[in-house]
């Protein structure tokens, strides 16, 4: 059987899997859930950057038991607006702190965590994980990890260095960056129900405002090969394991080998 790479737009955390339980993990009673398989990763790549299903005319869609297809998002999805960056793009990039974040949550709702991985000057210099949540969800673990993200970003722009934050999560960019402008303006509230995670939100927000002069916050893919953001989710799945509340630097050896070889989130 030829191997498949299954792109999903809209689940939990869209992205490119490699296996079918994966991609199903994300979108499996996840409602609205936008997905497809194709055979070559080249092929998924093209579909989840332009966000279009019809790169290959090989490829197939597979429902999921007791549920329907769905075609993939559109322009006018809630990702309009948020331009994901490739290892290459990031690499050319002359940052001095470059910021990978990620969260985890198994299953979500659930036991959650948040992972961070810092590269000064393109080499690895820390890892971090923590704020553990047994109740928590994917979202609040990716805002979390994000927050923290923005916290180190503060200390080290008053420094004077360069500082760029990756997160794989166009949920929380677009919480922070965007959709909290017009919430505050109309009172931290929005059209059609409740805002979640708000108060997470005001905090995260106030902290973007004293930064996003100096600081870029960009989305990259996960689950498709990127070193930063594959150890931060290793980091988010540790703070999982550990049940650690607080956000702590990663003390173990920096085996980037060994830490990838841990459970992916």
């Amino acid at each position: 059987m030829a191997k498949k790479f299954y792109v999903v737009w809209q689940g939990r955390t869209p992205g490119i899997y490699r296996d079918w339980n994966s991609c199903k993990q994300q979108v499996d009673k996840f409602a609205g859930a936008k997905y497809k398989s194709f055979l070559s990763l080249q092929e998924a790549e093209e579909a989840f950057k332009t966000g279009r299903s019809n790169t290959s005319s090989g490829s197939t869609k597979k429902p999921l038991e007791g549920g329907r297809n769905s075609k993939p998002a559109t322009r006018n999805s809630t990702a309009k607006g948020v331009k994901t960056y490739t290892a290459d793009e990031i690499a050319k990039m002359p940052i001095n702190l470059k910021i990978y974040t990620d969260g985890a949550c198994d299953p979500n709702p659930g036991k959650a965590g948040s992972g961070m991985a810092v590269y000064r000057n393109d080499r690895l210099e820390s890892l971090w994980f923590g704020c553990y949540n047994p109740k928590g969800t994917n979202n609040t673990a990716e805002l979390n990890a994000l927050n923290q993200a923005f916290v180190l970003a503060q200390t080290e722009s008053d420094a004077g260095q360069s500082v760029a934050i990756f997160c794989d999560s166009k949920y929380a960019i677009q919480c922070i960056t965007q959709w909290a402008v017009g919430w505050q303006k109309k009172g931290w509230t929005k059209a059609g129900g409740e805002i979640k995670n708000l108060s997470l939100i005001q905090e995260m927000f106030e902290r973007y405002q004293a930064i996003k002069s100096n600081v870029q916050v960009l989305h990259v893919n996960g689950h498709v090969g990127v070193e930063g953001n594959e150890l931060a989710d290793r980091m988010s799945m540790v703070a999982i394991q550990l049940k650690e509340d607080a956000f702590v630097r990663y003390q173990d050896e920096m085996n980037i080998t060994r830490i990838l070889s841990l459970r992916a989130g």
